[in-house]
C-alpha cells in the first residue's frame, strides 16, 4: 500500500497599490511661471512638459500633475503647496485616488 500525499499550495493575490493623482487648481494669482516651476523642481517635468501641464491647467480650471503611490503624492502635494506659501501664491493641491 502506498501513501499518497497531496501538496496544496495557496494562491495570494497581492492588490498593487492605487495610484493617486496630484492636481493642481487654477487661480488668478499664481503665476504660470512658478507653476512651471514647480513641476520641473517638484515634478522632474522637462520645461516642454511643464509649460503643457500648465497651460492644460490654466484652461480647464485644473489638471493631473503626476500620479503616485499615496505616500508620494501627499509628499509632493505638501511640498507644492509649501513652495507655493514660500512665494504668497494660493495655490489649491489637490490629491485624489485614481
Amino acid at each position: 500500500m502506498t501513501d499518497i500525499q497531496t501538496l496544496t499550495k495557496e494562491k495570494i493575490k497581492l492588490d498593487e497599490p492605487g495610484l493617486y493623482d496630484v492636481i493642481f487648481l487654477n487661480d488668478n494669482i499664481t503665476t504660470m511661471e512658478f507653476v512651471v516651476k514647480v513641476l520641473k523642481q517638484i515634478f522632474n517635468k522637462t520645461p516642454e512638459q511643464a509649460m503643457i501641464i500648465t497651460t492644460k491647467i490654466h484652461e480647464d480650471g485644473q489638471g493631473i500633475v503626476g500620479s503616485y503611490v499615496h505616500e508620494v503624492a501627499e509628499q509632493k502635494g505638501i511640498e507644492s503647496t509649501l513652495a507655493a506659501r514660500q512665494e504668497n501664491f494660493p495655490l489649491q493641491v489637490k490629491v485624489k485616488k485614481q
